[in-house]
């Protein structure tokens, strides 16, 4: 692998993909994007506007073209949404252009950081630790069939950032 391509976060809300991309990005000297906050701000609303208004397969829609065109940049440090995985396409295309990390963890590990944020519009039911674990019994193959490498959460956002910054420079050319 080419030590200019980009890195891409994936895995489950609150798995720390955003917070874990910015602090890496800084180390390496990256652009950060997050595709959900690109989303955003092409449409000029927030994603459960999105999911409101068009269901989650318009959301999907309109991910799998955003990652499509962040794919054609280089050297960035991407943290993808939850639920980017499910579309093959999307899947390949990242395995394609970039050097995924799986940022994995257990779903009530996940909840314990995110239950106090009411912008999850698929946590938004009565049971948030019930969807999570269903999200994590059907995604966590996909995770792993995009990931060329999993790091289990916990440390602190720079102590990941660390241990992905020097398993990437191990395992691509430098």
């Amino acid at each position: 692998m080419k030590i200019n391509q980009n890195i891409t976060l994936i895995g489950l809300m609150g798995a720390g993909k955003t917070t874990v991309g910015r602090t890496l990005a800084k180390r390496m000297k990256r652009r950060f994007v997050d595709s959900d906050r690109e989303i955003e701000a092409l449409t000029g609303v927030r994603i459960p506007v999105i999911f409101e208004m068009e269901g989650e397969a318009g959301f999907r829609m309109r991910e799998t073209q955003m990652i499509d065109a962040l794919c054609h940049e280089q050297n960035l440090v991407l943290a993808t949404g939850g639920g980017a995985v499910i579309d093959p396409a999307n899947r390949r295309r990242l395995r394609e252009t970039s050097w995924v990390v799986y940022l994995r963890g257990e779903p009530a590990m996940l909840l314990a950081r995110i239950q106090h944020n009411n912008t999850r519009p698929l946590l938004q039911g009565p049971d948030p630790l019930g969807t999570l674990t269903t999200l994590h019994e059907q995604r966590d193959i996909l995770y792993k069939e995009a990931a060329h490498w999993i790091i289990e959460i916990g440390d602190s956002a720079p102590t990941m950032a660390r241990r992905i910054e020097k398993e990437f420079k191990t395992r691509c050319e430098l």
